[in-house]
């Protein structure tokens, strides 16, 4: 089990083809504005994000914070769910996301085990 988690992010939806773009851009104007929300931050970076629907995929990238804020601009409150999660680890790099998601979700398949619709990365 995990607790929920605050996160300063930028609701998006972009083309699977411009995630780590999107990320990069959304991440920046988070950093830009942090200072300003009183939101204190752990310096963990995040994404939940939802299955892709036509190859556009839903994503709320920024940062783990460690209160609530009011929302300014595009960067606005949000929270990783809690509840049961499944985790896997990996380490290397970006483009390796594609297989190490897939190992996670046949680990949960195998289980029998039902996705509730939202992922997250930290």
């Amino acid at each position: 089990m995990v607790s929920p988690q605050p996160t300063a992010v930028v609701k998006i939806t972009v083309p699977t083809s411009e995630i780590a773009k999107a990320q990069k851009e959304s991440r920046a104007k988070i950093e830009e504005a942090l200072p300003k929300l009183d939101a204190g931050t752990s310096g963990y970076g995040c994404t939940l994000w939802h299955p892709p629907v036509r190859d556009r995929l839903y994503i709320e990238p920024g940062f783990i914070v460690t209160r609530s804020f009011k929302s300014t601009g595009e960067v606005v409150a949000s929270e990783l769910p809690g509840g049961r999660a499944a985790h896997y680890l990996m380490r290397g790099p970006y483009e390796g996301l594609p297989a190490a998601w897939k190992l996670l979700l046949d680990r949960v398949e195998r289980r029998n085990l039902k996705p509730a619709g939202s992922n997250w990365e930290i």
